[in-house]
């Protein structure tokens, strides 16, 4: 399978990628065909960017560029180069659910060894062209995503920027592996940390952040009617405390929600972003705009569940109900103008192919500038970092990727990587093979 190739793949490359650990200053000057910047909708032809050590140092037209004569040229002939892209909604702890269901990950798979698969997976994030990542919760692993970020900072293993969520927060007794469905006498792992009442709640944040969080993540809503219908989880009073206490020690907060009441309760809470939103109404989507928090639809993962579990066959059927659901939630928050980033829901399907989502939101109403901008620039403002990555711009950090054809008018390009960049080290070129 695809997942235990790339676990063999990592280690047998570690050796010859040794470079990428221990990077020399460099000097890069990339010509593509064409740059898109982030700062527009159009992208430039006969264009440049010369990259110094980890940052962009100029970027322009050919012509007004003074590279030094040491400087490494590297063409990119037919190639469209962007902003390194972003995905704000990743489970690197997961792999898709056709080859083992999540229970069977969270209940069967070593810590350790989804450790190492986690590892794999950011590997071939990175050199699809996704240089930063928002993994928003381990799924059982507990604490390991922090071991991955640290790994990828120290030069270990190559993957993405991360920000992480760790554990996530469950309301008690509300999030699986069971207690539906298993012997009421099993002591069962939980996907999340699981707290009832605000004390718990405030406590597990504290917890959360202390061990490395960089996010908050919550489930405002999940399987929890009397039906297995979605319905919240938590009262007013312990959302409330969970999102005041995340932002008094700077942390901001993602809210899974997918039901109308569970989305209104998460924003009237305060909550930064709100992930998969497929039921809120067009009211409840005016108030996540009044409130100025973004959405991320995380489309691609309907499309693959529906898939693996109610036999959608893609390009031969018509979407589905819950397909149909997604795309009207999307169309609602985009006509209304709501902040909306790309967030994938990866690791439901195969890492790797995040490029799915932007694709996804394209064919559900976007033009493929917006998604470009959703993927980049409007990422990068939800992490609160616009000011390091996310555009073209000198005094950027390096973050670059570049795709075969033109992605600001066929955004499938983006499934066609050849040449990722990140914090000025080369990951991926033409000229190698990654």
């Amino acid at each position: 399978m695809q997942i235990r190739s790339m676990l063999c793949t990592l280690v047998l490359s570690t050796a010859a990628s040794a470079s990428w650990a221990a990077a020399s200053p460099h000097d890069y000057l990339l010509l593509p065909d064409r740059i898109w910047t982030g700062d527009g909708d159009t992208a430039h032809s006969d264009w440049a960017v010369l990259v110094h050590n980890d940052s962009i140092t100029a970027v322009g037209p050919k012509a007004s560029i003074q590279a030094p004569a040491d400087a490494q040229r590297i063409e990119l002939p037919g190639a469209t180069l962007t902003p390194g892209l972003i995905d704000l909604h990743s489970h690197l702890f997961l792999h898709p659910y056709n080859e083992t269901v999540w229970n069977d990950q969270v209940l069967k798979e070593a810590t350790d060894y989804r450790t190492l698969e986690a590892a794999a997976h950011a590997r071939v994030t990175l050199l699809s062209g996704f240089t930063t990542l928002r993994d928003l919760g381990t799924e059982g692993a507990g604490y390991a995503d922090v071991s991955i970020k640290r790994a990828i900072d120290d030069g270990l293993i190559p993957g993405p920027r991360m920000f992480i969520a760790t554990r996530a927060i469950v309301a008690s007794a509300s999030y699986g592996p069971g207690p539906r469905g298993f012997r009421p006498d099993l002591d069962l792992p939980s996907g999340a940390q699981e707290v009832s009442g605000v004390d718990a709640a405030m406590r597990a944040v504290r917890e959360q952040a202390a061990h490395g969080a960089d996010w908050i993540k919550l489930y405002a809503d999940y399987r929890v009617g009397p039906d297995g219908g979605t319905a919240p989880t938590f009262t007013a009073a312990e959302l409330k405390a969970i999102v005041d206490t995340a932002h008094l020690i700077g942390r901001p907060v993602a809210a899974h929600a997918a039901s109308d009441a569970g989305v209104r309760m998460a924003v009237e809470a305060g909550v930064d972003s709100v992930e998969h939103g497929y039921g809120a109404s067009e009211s409840t989507f005016k108030l996540v705009k009044q409130h100025g928090a973004a959405y991320e639809p995380t489309l691609t993962a309907v499309d693959a569940t529906e898939e693996y579990f109610d036999h959608y066959r893609p390009g031969q059927d018509p979407p589905t109900a819950k397909m149909r659901e997604a795309e009207h939630a999307f169309r609602t928050a985009l006509k209304l103008g709501v902040i909306i980033g790309n967030g994938s829901d990866v690791g439901v399907f195969a890492h790797g192919t995040n490029w799915r989502e932007p694709v996804a939101m394209v064919r559900d109403g976007m033009t493929a500038p917006q998604a470009l901008h959703a993927a980049t620039d409007v990422a990068a403002k939800i992490l609160r970092q616009q000011d390091h990555f996310g555009r073209i711009a000198v005094g950027m950090r390096a973050d670059l990727a570049a795709f075969a054809g033109d992605p600001t008018a066929h955004i499938d390009d983006l499934a066609h990587p050849v040449f990722v960049m990140k914090d000025g080290t080369l990951y991926r070129s033409p000229n190698e093979k990654p």
